[in-house]
């Protein structure tokens, strides 16, 4: 079974919404999820927020951490996965912000940076991630990373427990 496939089995089998805020997979993890017949059931919406701006203004990252921490940090993850929960009104909240390549980066925030963020009721989960490959790659592991971390926070974070 694909993870998008199980990410849905769960998410249905536990009456569970989710909607995305990403920005260097470009929609890719939304994508994936909505491959699967009957997502509808599931997935509520996307934001791809590729700019400081979309992210502030659509999915509710504060100027200041973004003036602070950047694009590309655990704190912008965690508010972007905590704003598209709210803003959408989800269940679970993810999100996606790194640097795919193949330029961009730099000595402190190299090329394969990513940030992953999932967001429910029992709190928000972030992973700093480093993927090595070239950029469809870096996008390919970052929405592995991201379906896998959903089902990591389902399984341990059971909203009838």
């Amino acid at each position: 079974m694909k993870l998008e496939e199980e990410v849905g089995a769960r998410l249905l089998e536990r009456h569970l919404t989710i909607a995305c805020a990403e920005s260097c997979t470009g929609g890719l993890l939304t994508s994936r999820l909505t491959d699967i017949p009957g997502s509808s059931a599931y997935v509520m919406g996307s934001v791809v927020s590729y700019t400081n701006e979309i992210k502030e203004r659509l999915v509710g990252v504060r100027h200041e951490t973004l003036a602070a921490h950047g694009a590309v940090s655990e704190e912008t993850a965690r508010e972007m996965a905590e704003g598209i929960r709210r803003v959408i009104d989800t269940d679970l909240g993810v999100a996606i912000t790194g640097i795919a390549g193949p330029g961009g980066g730099t000595a402190t925030k190299p090329v394969g940076l990513v940030f992953i963020a999932v967001s429910g009721a029992r709190g928000t989960l972030v992973k700093r991630c480093q993927f090595q490959g070239s950029r469809t790659e870096n996008k390919g592991e970052s929405a592995d990373t991201a379906l896998r971390m959903v089902l990591d926070y389902i399984e341990n974070n059971r909203k009838d427990d």
